[in-house]
């Protein structure tokens, strides 16, 4: 046999072998998004430690369907891995954990929360009750208030009329906290706060930017309200599937993967912070202790059963 014919067959040969498996990961978030950064991230990381046996194709922009329509993909078996965060308790109860008000305090906690026995227990429910398994979670960015004047305690909602989701939580607990919440599509909410027919409205950084509220809204309040985290999964018995090797090689990255993440995320924010002082709004600090106090008794009367016994476990932490 030939130099020539050797080699065609040792490439023929490589290539048959160069992607025994191949998982789809759909999510949401567009192709700036830092969660697709760190995606690409981990696919890259995946595939490299695989020697390319294992491939990770990423498809953003809800191309495989919306949330919800993934994760029944996954349990179908027409989709591998996504993630999700508290959307996951219409499922498994103790998931509405990852974004319930005053539940975390800052990073640290967070850390202390996910990956610790509480993290694990809402994870071990997640798995029994939607046969996904979490393999990471990124954080969030925290919920702050915005508005045309300063909030620096409870006290200074008073009259306010402030836009919130259609989350009953949310509404009990702005309530306690003396505003008049209404709730009200996003999509309504810049012309809402341009007609004055509300007064503020909550949500992260990243939305605040991206809906240009900085051209309605003066201040940012940092009222850190909310601090949540989403999971990354991948359905059991696709993971099941995997040889034991690239089982350990797809955890592993994925560790790796949320150091990563972190890292962007927190430049991220940064940069969201320079940006929005630059449109013109203002960050305002406000008494954290006074609002969780008037707070917390609202937001245990909101829960039940475990998720309220974990509640109360993680303001122990």
């Amino acid at each position: 046999m030939t130099k020539a014919s050797l080699l065609a067959l040792s490439v023929l040969s490589t290539s048959a072998f160069a992607a025994d498996y191949t998982l789809k990961l759909g999510h949401v978030a567009n192709e700036a998004h830092v969660w697709h950064q760190a995606f690409v991230h981990f696919a890259d990381t995946v595939n490299e430690k695989s020697n390319g046996r294992l491939n990770i194709d990423i498809y953003p922009n809800s191309q495989l369907g919306a949330e919800r329509d993934v994760i029944s993909g996954i349990q179908l078996g027409t989709v591998d891995m996504t993630m999700s965060g508290e959307t996951l308790q219409n499922w498994a109860p103790k998931a509405a954990l990852l974004a319930v008000p005053y539940a975390i305090r800052d990073s640290e906690h967070m850390a202390k929360v996910a990956n610790g026995e509480i993290g694990h227990e809402i994870e071990k429910q997640i798995t029994e009750r939607t046969g996904l398994v979490p393999i990471t979670w990124f954080e969030r960015g925290a919920r702050n208030l915005t508005s045309n004047k300063p909030v620096t305690t409870p006290a200074d909602l008073k009259g306010m009329t402030l836009r919130v989701p259609n989350v009953p939580i949310f509404v009990s607990t702005w309530s306690a906290l003396g505003a008049k919440p209404t709730p009200m599509a996003f999509s309504e909410v810049f012309t809402a706060l341009q007609q004055g027919t509300v007064h503020g409205q909550e949500n992260p950084l990243s939305l605040i930017q991206s809906a240009s509220f900085f051209e309605v809204q003066k201040y940012v309040n940092k009222t850190e309200h909310v601090r949540s985290w989403i999971y990354v999964l991948i359905g059991k018995r696709q993971l099941d599937k995997l040889p034991q090797d690239l089982q350990t090689i797809l955890l592993d990255s994925a560790k790796e993967m949320h150091t990563y993440e972190h890292k962007l995320a927190v430049e991220a924010e940064a940069k969201l912070i320079d940006e929005l002082k630059a449109e013109g709004m203002q960050f305002h600090e406000v008494d954290l202790e006074k609002f969780r106090e008037l707070a917390i008794p609202a937001v245990k009367n909101s829960l039940k059963g475990d998720v309220l016994a974990l509640f109360e476990q993680i303001q122990k932490l």
